[in-house]
């Protein structure tokens, strides 16, 4: 009979780190504080059993958050680019008598004021949030709290900022349209919107594992056994 071994039934070495240390940390403050200093026949101490055992799962815990940010990273400098861009423009110009904008009554102007604002903020959180996974250390205690809020923090503002940048695209669309074409441009915005639907459906299962794995206090240990 062999045994077969699955820690945590979650994806991602970086996740799976996550959880060990969470359990480590769990068992740890069970038990009496003199016990984690103890010796074992090795002349080794808990700790230094947990690091080692570990090794393997934390260079892949690094290779994987390094993917993962590069990848959104990418995402993000474009949308700041293109979001720094749209902020720092009017729509339709400014009057020369008063200084003001000259579409500032009409309310598609101040969503797009707003969502164009709120897709540069954003944006460059995530941006600086990727980057600091990208220059981390990645030494195995950041895996317990540091490297996944980074994460967790930098997708939720990368999601935000593309929502942000479709609305700002939209309303500043909507003023180059007639008057009766408005209305009939709003499948158009729709059909817009799938590509970016489809990522954030594609990437919500991991957004909701981090989620889960950073929230949860205790995870379940289970184990499978094959002969």
């Amino acid at each position: 009979m062999a045994t077969h071994h699955q820690p945590w039934l979650i994806p991602g070495a970086a996740l799976q780190m996550q959880w060990e240390i969470k359990w480590y940390k769990y068992v740890e403050d069970s038990m009496p504080m003199h016990f984690s200093m103890r010796y074992n026949k090795a002349n080794k101490t808990a700790r230094e059993i947990f690091t080692e055992k570990h090794e393997e799962l934390v260079k892949n815990g690094s290779a994987w958050l390094n993917t993962t940010s590069s990848s959104c990273s990418v995402v993000a400098a474009l949308i700041a680019t293109v979001a720094f861009a749209t902020s720092a423009t009017v729509p339709g110009g400014i009057n020369e008598g008063n200084g003001t904008p000259t579409l500032e009554r009409k309310p598609a102007f101040n969503v797009f004021s707003i969502s164009s604002l709120i897709a540069l903020c954003f944006s460059v959180n995530s941006l600086v949030m990727f980057l600091a996974i990208l220059t981390s250390r990645h030494q195995e205690r950041d895996f317990g709290r540091n490297l996944p809020n980074k994460m967790l923090f930098g997708l939720s503002s990368l999601f935000i900022s593309i929502a942000a940048m479709l609305v700002s695209f939209c309303a500043g669309h909507f003023f180059l349209l007639k008057d009766e074409l408005k209305y009939a441009a709003f499948p158009i915005y729709a059909v817009t919107c799938l590509p970016v639907a489809f990522f954030a459906v594609m990437q919500f299962p991991l957004y909701l594992d981090l989620m889960w794995a950073t929230f949860r206090k205790v995870p379940k240990c289970s184990s499978t056994a094959v002969s």
